[in-house]
């Protein structure tokens, strides 16, 4: 069996990364999740507590990361990030490579990565897919999140490369204003990907 073909998805808050990442599972393509890993590695027992207790004692409570006080700690020093960095990059690549070998039998993998460019983590990708939606509906999206305020919003925004760049730089695009469009522009990209990959 071939490798499979490695699809990094990414999009900016408030995008549809999330529902669209849904559908691809939906469709029978396995999905590693970013995110998800990081919360595993961040829980008790998960690989990740005992360095980040090591270089940030006051992080770890009860044998688990502490996501808000890591925030204080992210927000008070900025050489903080890149140490948190090279502890949660590192294992973060070796789950992506355990999830890979994990399913030998698939011909298509989507990588689901919030920071697919900020990281360099598109050039393990064969190819990238931005999920976007105009700036209005985003803001719209997001704020309508509990507890979201248009601050918070702004300096997450500042954080993230913008949309424009994301686009850019992508190999696909899907705009996720109606929910069946986006899920046929789903199924469209995987019958692309397995055409070429057959040619």
């Amino acid at each position: 069996m071939s490798n499979p073909f490695l699809l990094g998805l990414t999009g900016s808050i408030g995008m549809g990364k999330s529902t669209t990442a849904a559908m691809f599972a939906e469709a029978g393509i396995p999905v590693w999740d970013a995110d998800r890993t990081v919360h595993d590695l961040y829980a008790k027992g998960g690989a990740a507590v005992a360095p980040i207790a090591a270089a940030f004692p006051s992080a770890v409570k009860d044998g688990a990361v502490d996501r808000a006080e890591l925030k204080k700690l992210l927000a008070s020093d900025e050489k903080t990030l890149t140490r948190l960095e090279s502890i949660v990059h590192p294992l973060t690549t070796a789950s992506r490579s355990d999830f890979i070998a994990a399913h030998p039998e698939a011909d298509l993998i989507l990588l689901d990565i919030p920071l697919l460019f900020e990281t360099g983590a598109d050039a393990a990708c064969d190819a990238t897919l931005v999920v976007t939606a105009p700036a209005e509906v985003q803001r719209a999206r997001v704020l309508e999140r509990p507890d979201m305020t248009e601050a918070q919003l702004d300096f997450i925004l500042s954080r993230q490369m913008p949309d424009a760049e994301k686009r850019r730089r992508a190999t696909f695009v899907i705009e996720t204003l109606d929910l069946e469009q986006t899920r046929q522009d789903v199924r469209n990209l995987i019958a692309k990907i397995r055409g070429e990959q057959d040619a």
